[in-house]
């Protein structure tokens, strides 16, 4: 490819993305291809930073404060490592990105949503994913995969993340063509063959 691609990989915590990442970076680079991982919050650099504050701090964090941490690392992490890399016509897998701030910014904490557009638009100068994978998993799978050890935003609560799920399934609907929604709640195994299915229309 002379131009590469942003992929980007979304879900309510405990779906299983980051570890269907890891496979597609795997099977991309046994395809010869040119792979880039990052994630958000905490691309590499300043937004390892960004990251600690978001999941770790124990003080008291407003919605809107939460919103734009979100989006000055979503900047950094556009412009350092994402754009240079598609540019250079490598693949870019990106843990999380705009979808993540709408669903659980917007339909989680109610933030209005309209505004977290207009403000995902600024942070990235209005590039959009090439394609995004949501893994879709009911509630009560999420919550037992994530287990007793939750960080800040993992320990939000039930009703929250029903919100965010909708959330992720209502942006499907809306934008088709590069929201592809996975059921997750399958094997490993079963979910990797849909992620590469999926891919290799992009790729072949």
């Amino acid at each position: 490819m002379k131009k590469g691609l942003f992929i980007t990989f979304e879900g309510a915590d405990g779906c299983g993305k980051t570890t269907q990442l890891n496979l597609l970076k795997d099977y991309l680079i046994s395809k010869g291809f040119d792979v880039v991982i990052t994630r958000e919050p905490g691309g590499k650099g300043l937004g390892e930073k960004v990251r600690e504050i978001l999941l770790n701090y124990d003080g008291v964090v407003s919605d809107r404060c939460e919103s734009f941490l979100f989006l000055a690392d979503r900047a950094q992490n556009i412009d350092i490592i994402v754009n240079p890399a598609v540019e250079q016509g490598k693949i870019v897998l990106c843990d999380r990105h705009t979808d993540s701030t709408v669903a659980y910014q917007g339909y989680g904490r109610g933030l209005d949503i309209t505004e977290i557009n207009m403000l995902n638009n600024l942070a990235t100068h209005n590039k959009k994913p090439d394609l995004t994978l949501v893994f879709d998993v009911d509630i009560e799978t999420s919550m037992q995969r994530v287990g007793q050890n939750k960080d800040r935003m993992e320990s939000a609560g039930k009703e929250f993340f029903n919100r965010v799920r909708n959330g992720y399934l209502e942006l499907a609907k809306q934008e088709p063509q590069r929201i592809k929604v996975i059921n997750s709640t399958k094997s490993i195994e079963e979910v990797f063959e849909n992620v590469k299915e999926i891919i290799n229309s992009y790729i072949i």
